[in-house]
């Protein structure tokens, strides 16, 4: 079944359909990053969020290695079915760098001003 889903998707010859990851909870966006169809199928699957690392060729599971998992909470592709968007349950932060989220360079008055906040988890 999630292989028919999978191979509905406008993939692009390199194989990745952009993915922007939300917090379920409060809308807030914590990453973007890529799968191909063998993430796909092992996100619908186990029900967390897998991704294909560009910079290593290879499958990553969020949260392998830190333990800042990504629950699958509910999956969307645009219009088009070039991109995903995916809600997920975080447990612990979202930025390989410990933070909340990836996004938190703002444009201020010319400038990207940090407004990282660290998370305990």
């Amino acid at each position: 079944m999630n292989e028919a889903l999978v191979d509905s998707l406008k993939w692009p010859e390199n194989g990745l359909l952009p993915v922007i990851t939300q917090c379920s909870e409060t809308g807030q966006i914590l990453m973007q990053a890529y799968m191909n169809k063998e993430a796909l199928i092992a996100t619908l699957s186990e029900k967390r969020g897998v991704y294909f690392s560009r910079s290593r060729q290879a499958l990553w599971r969020k949260g392998e290695t830190s333990g800042h998992t990504q629950e699958l909470v509910s999956l969307h592709t645009d219009c088009d079915k070039d991109s995903l968007l995916m809600k997920v349950t975080q447990t612990g932060a979202a930025c390989h760098t410990g933070y909340e989220h990836c996004f938190f360079y703002a444009a201020e008055q010319g400038d990207w001003v940090d407004t990282r906040k660290e998370v305990n988890a």
